[in-house]
C-alpha cells in the first residue's frame, strides 16, 4: 500500500508545473499568441489555396501539406498546453500527455519531412534542370502520393512508444510531453529507439536542407552574375531568385526554430548532471520552436506575389460582405401592389435607335402607379444585336417593357 502511494505521488509530481506561477502564466500567455497566429495565418494559406485550387502546380501542394500541419498541430494540441499552463499542472494525466506528445511528434516529423522534400525537390530543378522530367517529378498525382508517404511514416514511427518501443513522457518543467529523452539510459529499445529518432529523423533531414538550399542559392546567384556580366536581363531570372529565397527562409526558418531544441534534447540524452535538466533550460527552445508555426504564412505572402493578389481580393470581398454593400430594390410597405409592377421605358430622341453599335445611354422613365422618375439606361449592343431588335421593332417611337 505504501508502495502504490509513492507511485503516485511521483506520477503526480511529474505532471506538477516545476516553474512559477508568473512563469506558468507567461508561457500560457506565448502559447495563444502563436495558436492565433498560425490559425490565422495559415488558415488564409489554406483558405486562398482553395479558392486558386484550379491553378496551383503540383508543387505547392507541399506547401499546402506544411500549412496543414501547422494549422491541426495548433488546433488539436496546444489548447492542453494552454490550459494546463494556466491551473500549474497538466491537465488530465498519463492519457492526455500520451495524446499530446504522440501529435505533436507526428506533426513535427511531417513538417520535417515536408520542408525537406521542398527542398531536394528545389534542388533537383535548379541544380540539374529537370526540364525533360520536371512533368513527371512535379505531377499532382506524385505529390500527393509523397504527402501520404510522408504521413505515413511519420505516424508509424511515432507509433513505436505505444507498443513499448520508446516512451511519451512530461518535459522537465513539467506542462508538455515528449519522447523520453532519458530513456537511452533504462533500456537498450529505448536507447535504440532515441538515437535512431535524433540521427534519422533530426538530424539527417537538417543536413539535406541545409545543403540543398545553400546550393540553390550558390547556383542561382552564379546565373544571376553571368547573365549580368553579358548585359542580359531577364524577368524569369528575377522571379526564379524570388522563389528560391521564399523556400530558403522557409527552409532555414524551419531548421533555426528547433535547433536550440535539439539541442538541449541532445545534451539531455547523455548526461545525468542536474544542470541538463533545469526546467527553464527547456522551456524556452520549446516555446521557440512552437515559433515555426507562424512566419510560414508571412513568408510565403512577402515573396510570392499571386498571394498577395488573392489576399487583397478576399479581403475586398469581406470588407464588400461585412458591410452589406448590396444592390436592392426598396419596396414601400404603406401600400402593397395588388398586380405585378409594370416598367415603362419611354426613349426620347428615337431618330438615333439604328446606332445601336455604338454604346449611348438615353433618360428614361419609370413609372409605378402614380409615381414617376427618370432612369438613365444605357445599352451597349454588337451590330447582330441591332439587327434582332430592328426586326422586333414595328416603326414605332417608344417601346413598352413588361417585368
Amino acid at each position: 500500500m505504501p508502495l502504490k502511494s509513492s507511485d503516485e505521488n511521483r506520477t503526480s509530481s511529474a505532471f506538477s508545473s516545476k516553474l512559477s506561477p508568473e512563469a506558468d502564466l507567461c508561457v500560457g500567455l506565448g502559447i495563444v499568441s502563436v495558436v492565433l497566429l498560425s490559425v490565422v495565418g495559415n488558415g488564409l494559406v489554406l483558405v486562398i489555396c482553395y479558392r486558386k485550387r484550379k491553378k496551383m502546380s503540383g508543387s505547392e501542394l507541399l506547401c499546402i501539406n506544411l500549412a496543414v500541419v501547422d494549422f491541426l498541430c495548433c488546433v488539436c494540441f496546444y489548447p492542453f498546453s494552454i490550459v494546463s499552463s494556466f491551473h500549474h499542472v497538466w491537465l488530465g494525466g498519463n492519457i492526455t500527455c500520451i495524446y499530446y506528445g504522440l501529435g505533436c511528434y507526428i506533426f513535427g516529423l511531417c513538417g520535417m519531412f515536408t520542408i525537406t522534400a521542398i527542398s531536394i525537390i528545389r534542388y533537383l530543378k535548379t541544380c540539374y534542370s529537370l526540364a525533360h522530367s520536371e512533368s513527371f517529378w512535379l505531377k499532382a498525382t506524385n505529390i500527393r502520393l509523397l504527402c501520404c508517404v510522408i504521413w505515413l511514416v511519420s505516424a508509424v514511427w511515432s507509433s513505436f512508444p505505444l507498443f513499448g518501443w520508446g516512451e511519451y513522457v512530461p518535459e522537465p518543467y513539467g506542462l508538455s510531453c515528449t519522447v523520453a529523452w532519458r530513456g537511452y539510459h533504462t533500456s537498450t529499445k529505448d536507447a535504440f529507439y532515441v538515437i535512431c529518432s535524433f540521427v534519422c529523423f533530426t538530424l539527417v533531414p537538417a543536413l539535406f536542407i541545409v545543403v540543398s538550399q545553400c546550393s540553390i542559392l550558390y547556383k542561382v546567384s552564379r546565373f544571376s552574375c553571368e547573365l549580368s556580366a553579358k548585359g542580359i536581363r531577364n524577368n524569369l531570372r528575377h522571379a526564379e531568385k524570388r522563389i528560391s529565397m521564399m523556400f530558403f527562409c522557409i527552409s532555414f526558418g524551419f531548421v533555426i526554430a528547433w535547433a536550440p531544441y535539439a539541442v538541449v534534447s541532445f545534451l539531455f540524452i547523455f548526461h545525468k548532471e542536474p544542470r541538463y535538466m533545469a526546467p527553464e533550460g527547456f522551456v524556452l527552445p520549446a516555446l521557440f520552436a512552437k515559433s515555426s508555426h507562424i512566419y510560414n504564412p508571412f513568408i510565403y505572402f512577402y515573396f510570392n506575389k499571386t498571394f498577395q493578389q488573392e489576399l487583397r481580393r478576399l479581403l475586398l470581398a469581406s470588407y464588400h460582405k461585412l458591410t452589406g454593400n448590396r444592390v436592392g430594390v426598396h419596396i414601400s410597405t404603406s401600400q402593397q401592389a395588388p398586380h405585378p409592377i409594370h416598367i415603362q421605358l419611354q426613349e426620347r430622341g428615337c431618330a438615333q435607335r439604328t446606332n445601336f453599335a455604338v454604346s449611348h445611354c438615353r433618360p428614361n422613365e419609370i413609372h409605378r402607379g402614380s409615381h414617376s422618375r427618370q432612369l438613365f439606361a444605357c445599352w451597349e449592343s454588337a451590330a447582330k444585336d441591332a439587327q434582332a431588335i430592328k426586326d422586333k421593332e414595328q416603326n414605332t417611337d417608344c417601346q413598352a417593357v413588361s417585368m
